[in-house]
Order: C-alpha cells, then sequence, then structure tokens
C-alpha cells in the first residue's frame, strides 16, 4: 500500500566553508542559478557550483579584502571591488585576469555589469559612481550626487538608466544617454541596500534598513506603494521572471509581496539568518548568507509558493498543497522596456584630474596583471562549467534539474503517512511544473519503449502511447473483469499532473502574447526565451517567420541559443522551424556580421558602434557553434539533409 511522500517547500542544500579568513561578500550568476563567486578578507575570489564541495577556481590579485563581486548575464566575466578602491576583471573561460582599473579613493561597495555591452559600474565608499569601459581599460564617466557610500547598483534591463542606492538614505536614477541624473527618489528613513528593476515594466524596488520596500513608477516618478514592517533590514529583493511578485529575503523567512495594492501573497520560513542573494532557476529561488567564512545555501520550492491574489498568508507550511500563480488582470501594464541597443554617446563628459581616470597606468598595471592569477583547484568542475564542448551551452546548464527536495523529517508527520488507511491506495506525486516539449508518459510498467529519433510532425497517434497503459494491470489469470472503480482510478493516474502542465503552458502563452499586443518583438521573445519551454519559443518563432523586416541584430543574439537547441530537438517541427530562422538570419545579418569584424577599428569613442560590434561579435561566435552541427547533419538523406546542406553553403563563409 502506497503511502503519500511529503516534501519540504524549504531547505538547506550545504554548508561549505569558502575562505581561510571571514567572506566579506558573495553573489550568484542569475542566468543558471548554479554558479555562486564569493570574496574574502584573504584577498581572493573563489567560485562554487552550488551543491558541491570544491571550489573550482581561486582568482588572486588584490592586496585587500574583497568587498564586492558581481558576474555578468552570460557568466563569462566576474568583477571584484577591493577595500583598497582597486577593481579587477577576470575572464573566466580563459582563466585569466582581462583588467585592472583603478580611481576610486576609498573601498568598492556595489559593482554591476551593463546588460549588453562591456561596461562595468562601480559604487564606492567615495560617493562616486563610475562607469568603466574594460576593453579600453577607462573610465568613461563619473557620477556626482550622493553624499555617503554607495551601496547597490543596477542597470535598467534595457541599458539605458543606472540605478543606485546609498547610506544617504535615496535612491537615485541616471540617465546613461545624458550622463545625468534623470531623478531622486526621496522617502527612505534608513541606508537603502538594495535596488531592483522591474524584468518588463518601467517600475523599481528599494529595499532599506529601515525595513520598508518602496516599489517606484519609472514614467511619473513617484512612489507607488510602501511595504512596512519587514522583520528586519531588507538587504535583497528579486522580481519573479514574468514580473507577478517580488521576492523579499529577510530574516530567516521569504517574503512574498505584490505592490498595487500593497499585499503580501506568503511567507516562507526558511532559517537562513542573513540571506545576501538570491535567483532562480527551475522554479525553485536559491538564497546564500554568509557567516565568518562559512557560506550556507538554501532552496524554496516555487511551485509550492503563492505568487498571486488578494490575502496575506500565513507562514508556510511544508505540507500544503501546491499553488500555481496566475496573471494579475488588476494590475496596470505600464511602458515596456524597450531591449535593442542603447546608446551613451556624447554625455556630459568627466573631466579628469590625472591621466589614470581615463587609462590604468602602463607599468604598474601591467605588473599587477602579472601578479593576479586564476589558480584552477577542481580541473573536472572547470572544463564541465567555463569549457564546454558547445560555447553557446553555459554551464551550470540553462536547463539542468531542479534541486530535489528533502522529505519531511517530521517524526509525527512520518508515523501519520506511514499509518494503513484504505483510502491511502494512491500516489501522491509532487508535479514538475516545468513545460516540457510533450506530454508525460504515464507507463503501468517500467519498461523503456522504443522511440523514432525524430518524431514526425505528422502523425495519427501519440508516440509511445498505448490504451493498456492506462489500465491496471492483471495480477491474477482467474481475474479478468475490471472493476469500474478501479479502472477509473488507473485512467485518472497522473491526470492532475497534466492539467497543471497545460494550465501552466496556457499562462506562459498568455504571458508573451501580453508582451506581443505591445509591438516589442525583442521583449516578446525575450519573455518567451525566459520561461523555458521550446513549445512557446516554436510558436513564436513561427510568427516572426512569416515578416522578414521584423528580424533585428538584438533579436538573432536572443534566438541563435534557442535555434541550436532546436536544430538538436527530436521533433521535426522544432527542426525545421530552426532551419527557417537560421536561414533568415544568414541572410539577412551574415554579410553585415563579416562586414563588421572585418572594419578597422573606429577612431574615438563610438559606444553605439561598439555594442553593434559587440553584438556582432556575439552573433559570429554562436554561428560558428551551429555551424558544427549543421555540418554533421548535411549528411542526412530526405528533406532534413537537403536543408541542412543549403544552410551549409550560406555559412561557408565564417570559415
Amino acid at each position: 500500500m502506497a503511502t503519500p511522500v511529503v516534501t519540504k517547500t524549504a531547505w538547506k542544500l550545504q554548508e561549505i566553508v569558502a575562505h581561510a579568513s571571514n567572506v566579506s561578500s558573495l553573489v550568484l550568476g542569475k542566468a543558471s542559478g548554479r554558479l555562486l563567486a564569493t570574496g574574502g578578507d584573504d584577498c581572493r575570489v573563489n567560485l562554487w557550483s552550488i551543491n558541491k564541495p570544491n571550489c573550482i577556481m581561486s582568482l588572486t590579485g588584490h592586496t585587500s579584502p574583497v568587498e564586492s563581486v558581481r558576474l555578468n548575464t552570460p557568466e563569462e566575466l566576474i568583477v571584484a571591488g577591493s577595500q583598497s578602491g582597486s577593481i579587477r576583471v577576470w575572464d573566466l573561460e580563459a582563466a585569466k585576469i582581462l583588467r585592472t582599473l583603478m580611481g576610486h579613493k576609498a573601498n568598492i561597495c556595489s559593482l554591476d555589469f551593463h546588460p549588453y555591452g562591456e561596461f562595468v559600474a562601480s559604487g564606492s565608499q567615495d560617493t562616486n559612481i563610475k562607469l568603466w569601459d574594460i576593453r579600453r581599460k577607462g573610465c568613461v564617466f563619473r557620477y556626482r550626487g550622493h553624499s555617503q557610500a554607495v551601496r547597490c547598483l543596477r542597470f535598467s534591463p534595457d541599458g539605458k538608466w543606472l540605478a543606485s542606492a546609498a547610506d544617504d538614505h535615496t535612491v537615485k536614477l541616471w540617465d546613461l544617454t545624458a550622463g545625468k541624473m534623470m531623478s531622486e527618489f526621496p522617502g527612505h528613513t534608513g541606508p537603502v541596500n538594495v535596488v531592483e528593476f522591474h524584468p518588463n515594466e518601467y517600475l523599481l524596488a528599494s529595499g532599506s534598513s529601515d525595513r520598508t520596500i518602496r516599489f517606484w513608477d519609472l514614467e511619473k516618478f513617484q512612489v507607488v506603494s510602501c511595504i512596512e514592517g519587514e522583520p528586519g533590514p531588507v538587504r535583497s529583493v528579486l522580481f519573479n521572471p514574468d514580473g507577478c511578485c517580488l521576492y523579499s529575503g529577510c530574516q530567516d523567512s521569504l517574503r512574498v509581496y505584490g505592490w498595487e495594492p500593497e499585499r503580501c501573497f506568503d511567507v516562507v520560513l526558511v532559517n537562513w539568518g542573513k540571506v545576501a542573494d538570491l535567483a532562480i532557476c527551475n522554479d525553485q529561488l536559491i538564497g546564500v548568507a554568509f557567516s565568518q567564512s562559512n557560506v550556507s545555501s538554501y532552496v524554496v520550492d516555487l511551485t509550492r509558493v503563492t505568487r498571486t491574489g488578494t490575502v496575506a498568508r500565513d507562514p508556510v507550511q511544508d505540507h500544503r498543497p501546491l499553488a500555481q500563480p496566475l496573471p494579475n488582470p488588476s494590475a496596470p501594464l505600464r511602458r515596456i522596456y524597450e531591449r535593442p541597443s542603447t546608446t551613451c554617446s556624447k554625455p556630459q563628459r568627466v573631466k579628469q584630474n590625472s591621466e589614470s581616470e581615463r587609462r590604468s597606468p602602463s607599468s604598474e598595471d601591467d605588473r599587477d596583471e602579472r601578479e593576479s592569477r586564476a589558480e584552477i583547484q577542481n580541473a573536472e568542475d572547470y572544463n564541465e562549467i567555463f569549457q564546454p564542448k558547445n560555447s553557446i551551452s553555459r554551464t551550470p546548464p540553462r536547463r539542468s534539474e531542479p534541486f530535489p527536495a528533502p522529505p519531511e523529517d517530521d517524526a509525527a508527520t512520518a508515523k501519520e503517512a506511514a499509518k494503513p488507511s484504505p483510502a491511502m491506495d494512491v500516489q501522491f506525486p509532487v508535479p514538475n511544473l516545468e513545460v516540457l516539449p510533450r506530454p508525460p508518459v504515464v507507463a503501468s510498467t517500467p519498461a523503456p519503449k522504443a522511440e523514432p529519433a525524430i518524431i514526425p510532425a505528422t502523425r495519427n497517434e501519440p508516440i509511445g502511447l498505448k490504451a493498456s497503459d492506462f489500465l491496471p494491470a492483471v495480477k491474477i489469470p482467474q481475474q479478468a473483469e475490471l472493476v469500474d472503480e478501479d479502472a477509473m482510478s488507473q485512467i485518472r493516474k497522473g491526470h492532475d499532473t497534466m492539467c497543471v502542465v497545460l494550465t501552466s503552458r496556457h499562462k506562459n502563452l498568455d504571458t508573451v502574447r501580453a508582451v506581443w499586443t505591445t509591438g516589442d518583438i525583442k521583449t516578446s521573445v525575450d519573455s518567451a526565451v525566459a520561461i523555458n519551454d521550446l513549445s512557446v519559443v516554436v510558436d513564436l518563432l513561427n510568427i516572426v517567420n512569416q515578416k522578414a523586416s521584423l528580424w533585428k541584430l538584438d533579436l538573432c543574439t536572443t534566438v541563435l541559443p534557442q535555434i541550436e537547441k532546436l536544430l538538436q530537438s527530436k521533433y521535426e517541427s522544432y527542426v525545421q522551424t530552426g532551419c527557417t530562422s537560421l536561414k533568415l538570419i544568414l541572410q539577412r545579418f551574415l554579410p553585415l556580421i563579416t562586414d563588421m569584424l572585418a572594419a578597422p577599428p573606429s577612431v574615438g569613442v563610438d559606444i553605439s558602434r561598439e555594442e553593434r560590434l559587440h553584438k556582432c561579435r556575439l552573433c559570429y561566435k554562436q554561428l560558428k557553434s551551429i555551424s558544427g552541427l549543421v555540418k554533421s547533419k548535411s549528411g542526412l538523406s530526405g528533406r532534413h539533409g537537403s536543408t541542412f546542406r543549403e544552410l551549409h553553403l550560406l555559412m561557408a563563409s565564417l570559415d
């Protein structure tokens, strides 16, 4: 007789000794949720893979404690700022120091990478904010306005704005195009520790030591709502990827908030102390906290957390039923970020006091770079994470499996669950809400079923499904007649799981459609990719492919990694869509990409050209990776082989 498996909503994943001395800063990779970087008083930056005990790489070169660390979005670069005011940038794939940036007069408190260009913003105890071009090793702009230490910096999703939070109780918004402050948001009565942009709308959230979270409208430049009564200072906040709610890492708990009107959807007891950073992956929220030299990581299963509603919840109990978020139709839709290229050209230029503000001193800088080392301490994990065979498939992998939830260890619950009961002859599975490209197969026997290498786009029956799989197995030969109740119970087995999957898929399509109606194609594709469901990407590409004029260079950088996944799919329709999109990109943009890469460097600072060149390089790198896959499939027979041979000819200029 089966017993229900009760899993936890939140649990501690691991605890490691991260440094020989105290940990002073840490950050999670937001793209994967699996990469952790820590900075310590031992002047080192260590990199870890979540849920693995050994350090992957240790970066040296700083001569004072590392006060701030930050990973860029692809998790290829890491920047670290020290107590002395120096900033170092490392290339993780090449395992070497990339740049040393000097100019701040006090310790570095905050850092952030620009979402598109190779720029870094730094905030310091000296109250200055600086924008660095890490390719030219120079300070591009300096922003002044805060009167105390700048604790947090965040670029907007479109890369046009920079938000800063400081100990002077204010939040400021800077226009990178004009090189000046756009607005100041007062209202907090204590130091502001963190700011976060909404992923889609013109909305900003800020958390302070005064135990409040404020939401700011970036069109009207006024407060939308204020949430008070946090159990302690607010140190980390994170919007859900679809923007439906805000997560606040509080003292020993995770709180889920809405802002119009302000309300608490849920409270999850985590016991993580003072959480330092949050990330989301596979419908799981990863939180990390540090104490002295130890770093602990925690997991919250978001499928068991209420993310929308009107009534505040009590602290979460681990045995409660699953809660699937639904769109909030009452929330007003603000202006959506324009994701295409950003320009920082011709703003008010900084008047440097010395030549070192524009470029790092060559002799001293070269010496620092020679002294900086990347010590690979775990070659196996390093090769797996930073030197994958496929350069597009970033590691830790974006479709990595969720961390398994441990069973509820409460003795009373376990004892109660073990009691035999006639009504408990059913399994209680925890559905996986990750939307899959095909429906789950419920089988009465564990024997694997042979499936075709390529599933045809047109077929008359489901692949791998038989009617006998949905009927209870006959254990006694004489018992040939099935009881209706048993048959219906077996047929309905897994029905709830399928309904949850289909409901989630319907919600995902509604989310993409809501963005599509605004006319912003790039944001629509971004939202489809963020959902992490290839079926949604295929549906969207089938529409975009019908009108070639919708394609832009920004769109290519987002779509190319998805095309590589589609070309490797076992579904014929996915492969066809991927080939059509790739052909459009090659015909429209390959000449532009090759011409940009072959052109001589421009004279002076042209930010828009540099960003366009960066996108061309990124597309070229992705196309080179796809070309190997296309070449390997060009030998196929039939329609697929003909299509891949045509693509191989179009990509010949890449060689």
